[in-house]
């Protein structure tokens, strides 16, 4: 059967028609489609913004919900690859008791046995059940002629009018305030493990009258700070009386000064550090360190990497994007540079420093859109001087992780005890930690250093002295 070819032309047009609907249809859905995509990216941005604080904001003020989760599974089979020779804990060097672990009968069926085939060393550490030692001070009194007063004999073994030994004093300190073990806590264990029985509040007494001792080695230490020739700062959230306090923390190789302030700002630093600090400040971006004149600052690189990593979070813009390329490398460059300082000469080093630096300042001159990238930039023309110092200034480091790390269990045992509750709580956490932290540094045990100090201090009153 023949068709015709009008009747063909219709179909074919009918099916043009039918094809060109469902292109109309199908563009107004993508039309929508790119509509509402727009839509959700916005919403995804200001989302983005309301959860993510300001870069300055301390971790202790941002609630634990918003905080991200940064938990990881375990990324290798623990212990020593395969093939390497294995640890272990090595023998005791001293050996107290020796036991023989014989057999005449075997264990499971009841043989009588001969004589022993062969023997083997096993070697247990274990601490002996302690209770505390009571001792009674008979203190006699005598009469002096020359000085018109009764005399006694001082007892070295603790301090004047507490009950409690130094040894024991020092213990349950360095526990609390070095170890961020809450102070009922330490109470359970001197009940459990010493067998000794004593309040909390007769503790923390005990506490304050030990720091009002070591207080002079505290000023010592703060001297010593501030006449540092490097010196790393930063401060966290701290709680005094549920009140939200500050915790700042000046320290270098050689020693931790600790305070707690009310205030966050520069007034602190001025009075830690003097209105001029004649050695090289390593911080952070906040703004209570612009007020200080000193030698030189380093500003922590690291801190500006990580800010650059969470504002390419929720800003896609090509200007944010060019820019953010742009500063990543240039201070990656920086980094790797140092690494290179010794293969390099030191005409060459100086060369791409000066080269690095005018990249920053012709990167920080641009006349930008981008909030974020206007932001920035100001910072960089505001510390210009201040970014690339660990280049030219030896013992300086480009972050400020060193003070970070002695923040840490402070920050751990704020979240064991809540901080303190009064002021004079504050100031002996500060004395106490600032001693301990500092005598760690420098390769001492701190808890039988002071309890020697201390003892030669009761029985001829001098000022304690601080260890090299």
């Amino acid at each position: 059967m023949l068709v015709s070819p009008s009747t063909t032309l219709e179909a074919a047009l009918a099916l043009i028609a039918e094809q060109a609907k469902t292109i109309e249809r199908l563009t107004k859905r993508l039309e929508a489609l790119e509509a509402e995509n727009t839509r959700l990216r916005a919403e995804n941005t200001r989302l983005r913004a309301l959860l993510s604080p300001d870069p300055s904001t301390p971790s202790g003020m941002t609630p634990t919900y918003q905080k991200a989760n940064l938990s990881r599974g375990r990324h290798k089979k623990p212990g020593r690859p395969r093939g390497h020779q294995g640890c272990r804990r090595p023998p005791p060097e001293q050996i107290d008791n020796h036991q023989e672990h014989t057999l005449t009968h075997c264990p499971d069926c009841g043989t009588k046995l001969g004589e022993s085939q062969a023997q083997r060393q096993r070697y247990t550490e274990e601490i002996p059940p302690t209770r505390p030692t009571v001792t009674a001070h008979t203190i006699h009194r005598y009469w002096c002629p020359h000085c018109r007063k009764s005399v006694e004999r001082k007892v070295a073994e603790a301090l004047p009018g507490c009950t409690l030994g130094l040894n024991l004093l020092l213990t349950t300190a360095w526990l609390h305030y070095r170890l961020g073990v809450s102070t009922g806590h330490v109470v359970r264990w001197l009940a459990t493990i010493c067998r000794l029985k004593v309040s909390k509040g007769g503790l923390t007494q005990a506490w304050a009258k030990l720091a009002e001792l070591l207080q002079p080695l505290y000023q010592e230490i703060g001297q010593a700070a501030r006449a540092s020739a490097v010196l790393h700062a930063d401060e966290t959230g701290w709680r005094l009386s549920g009140c939200t306090w500050w915790l700042w923390c000046f320290c270098n190789k050689e020693l931790a000064y600790y305070v707690i302030e009310r205030c966050r700002g520069s007034p602190v630093v001025q009075a830690v550090l003097g209105e001029i600090f004649h050695g090289v400040l390593v911080t952070d971006f906040l703004g209570s360190y612009n007020r200080i004149c000193a030698w030189a600052k380093q500003r922590c690189v690291v801190h500006l990497l990580r800010e650059l990593k969470k504002v390419a979070e929720r800003n896609h813009g090509a200007e944010w994007q060019t820019f953010h390329k742009l500063l990543k490398r240039l201070l990656r460059d920086g980094l790797r540079l140092r690494a290179q300082r010794e293969q390099l000469g030191e005409a060459e080093y100086a060369r791409r420093c000066g080269r690095l630096v005018r990249r920053m300042l012709a990167l920080a001159a641009r006349e930008y859109a981008d909030a974020d990238c206007r932001r920035l930039a100001a910072r960089l023309r505001r510390h210009r001087a201040e970014i690339f110092t660990f280049l030219v200034v030896d013992g300086v480091t480009a972050d400020n992780n060193l003070v970070e790390r002695e923040l840490r269990f402070a920050v751990q045992a704020r979240k064991n005890y809540f901080g303190n509750r009064s002021t004079r709580g504050a100031e002996t956490q500060a004395i106490l930690m600032t001693v301990f932290r500092t005598l760690e540094l420098r390769g001492h045990e701190p808890v039988s250093y002071l309890r020697d100090a201390l003892q030669t201090a009761i029985l001829q009153p001098q000022v304690l002295p601080l260890a090299a």
